[in-house]
């Protein structure tokens, strides 16, 4: 078992203070092996602070990110998956399929990652999986004002996922889970 926190459009602190304070209750040193962020953390306490969860943190740029040398997309294997991530603001237009698939295969990846919307997403499509997870702190974005604070919790094990998306609903955590197998 690998867990890898996926995460991103924080936009602390111009669109929110903080993570929200019953996330970071939930997110505990040495428990997660890998951090991946769709960029627009946008400070580096948020940066140095996901470092203390994990020693293998990976970022890509977003559109509003302070630190302009993370790369615009970027690759990780985890166990039998190979990862892209890339921001989003990018992939026109923003949030589609079918240009998400593009950059998939350009990629070569099992697994694309990609944030900007501040909308959860994950679904499997043409035999390969996409997560968006969201916004953590549930800032919002010109596409929509009323943000869930979201993120990401993948547990690889072989050629399977699950995918755990944890919810800020009403003041209270929701966890839904869906399960991706990787084709031979």
């Amino acid at each position: 078992m690998v867990l890898v926190m996926v995460i991103g459009d924080c936009h602390i602190p111009h669109r929110a203070a903080n993570l929200p304070p019953k996330f970071r209750k939930l997110l505990v040193p040495g428990k997660i092996q890998h951090i991946i962020s769709t960029g627009n953390l946008c400070s580096k306490e948020t940066q140095d602070y996901l470092r203390t969860l994990s020693s293998d943190v990976h970022f890509v740029k977003g559109d509003f990110d302070e630190n302009q040398t993370f790369p615009e997309t970027k690759t990780v294997t985890v166990g039998q998956f190979k990862l892209g991530v890339c921001h989003g603001h990018q992939i026109v237009p923003w949030g589609d399929r079918e240009a998400r698939g593009i950059l998939q295969r350009q990629m070569d990846v099992d697994i694309l990652i990609t944030g900007h919307t501040h909308t959860f997403e994950a679904y499997e499509y043409q035999k390969k999986f996409f997560i968006n997870p969201g916004s953590a702190t549930g800032a919002y974005s010109p596409l929509n004002e009323d943000v869930t604070p979201t993120f990401v919790l993948m547990d690889i094990q072989g050629t399977h996922v699950i995918t755990y998306v944890y919810h800020l609903k009403n003041g209270d955590v929701k966890v839904d889970k869906m399960e991706y197998t990787k084709p031979e």
